[in-house]
């Protein structure tokens, strides 16, 4: 029991200590998470209902997308609550939690990646994009996405069940993925693995970036190939904050060693910055920029009449 309270001690120290500003950083998140879980909830309220979205790929894809995107955020800000409210619980029941918020994480720059693959084949080989883009391939595409994603949290927990002690599994814990892998080189070998996977995706969408700009040049006016150079470019940028969300934990550890309420402060701008805001990046590229998306939002934020155009070329 004594190094059960010496680990939620040390663990506490990561946190606000003072009252008023866990308060404020409390209050915060809050006010910045729900209006994106609720904007989110809507748009996949949205691709419910309406039989387009739901059979075609660019809209399966961008579902699956939002889908993501709700769990991290509805996950996160549970793990917030508890930690703010300086409640610890029993690792064992971290464990899944923190699984799911490491395979969704994994999943957001995939579903990016293969959303860029969409839009490139869709403008730089139309006369093929139905056959090769169907909602059943999407499906499949979405259920390899997931098992890509749940192999390292899988790999981590059997090692750590394998190995740990039963002192340490059945301590109190704040739910971070850091427990799973408290070992530094393993720390660092996961960061490593997960750059490299977003730099790989990255030489996909620079790749898609390319042809379709070479797409738009050959057929000079076409506005979908420069609609879907913006889209790509907005994917890219989504790409460059998960991996500044994933830089963060190291740059957080240097400033620790010189100062812990700096270190606490930095630590609360990234998160709000980097692993809140990439997030709120899918719903502007596809939600508002998207038109027939947007006409079914506006439909049913102010529930009137509106007609969502099915003109391909009105496609984002």
């Amino acid at each position: 029991m004594a190094s059960q309270n010496a680990s939620g001690y040390e663990q506490m120290q990561l946190i606000q200590v003072d009252p008023v500003r866990r308060s404020i950083s409390l209050a915060l998140t809050q006010i910045i998470v729900w209006p994106f879980i609720y904007l989110i909830f809507l748009m996949l309220l949205i691709f419910s209902k309406k039989q387009t979205f739901r059979t075609e790929t660019r809209y399966i894809l961008f579902g699956h997308s939002l889908l993501v995107d709700l769990i991290f955020l509805c996950l996160t800000d549970f793990v917030v609550l508890l930690s703010y409210n300086l409640v610890l619980i029993p690792l064992h029941f971290c464990i899944p939690v923190c699984m799911l918020l490491e395979s969704v994480a994994i999943c957001a720059p995939l579903t990016i990646g293969a959303m860029c693959v969409e839009r490139y084949v869709a403008i730089c080989m139309p006369l093929r994009h139905h056959a090769i883009s169907t909602s059943r391939r999407a499906l499949m595409v979405i259920l390899m996405i997931w098992i890509l994603s749940s192999i390292n949290p899988f790999v981590d927990m059997f090692i750590l069940i394998s190995t740990a002690s039963h002192e340490y599994l059945t301590q109190l814990t704040h739910c971070h993925y850091e427990i799973m892998v408290s070992e530094k080189i393993r720390q660092f070998a996961r960061g490593l693995l997960f750059i490299v996977g977003l730099v790989f995706i990255l030489i996909i969408e620079i790749f898609c970036y390319v042809m379709i700009y070479l797409a738009a040049r050959a057929a000079s006016g076409d506005k979908s190939a420069s609609k879907g150079q913006r889209t790509i470019s907005l994917h890219i940028l989504q790409l460059f904050l998960c991996t500044a969300e994933v830089m963060c934990p190291y740059i957080e550890a240097v400033v620790m060693q010189y100062d812990m309420q700096t270190y606490l402060t930095v630590r609360f701008v990234n998160f709000l910055a980097f692993s809140i805001t990439s997030r709120a990046v899918s719903p502007l590229v596809y939600g508002f920029r998207d038109e027939k998306f947007y006409k079914a939002m506006i439909y049913y934020i102010r529930c009137k009449n509106n007609v969502i155009s099915t003109d391909s070329d009105k496609q984002t």
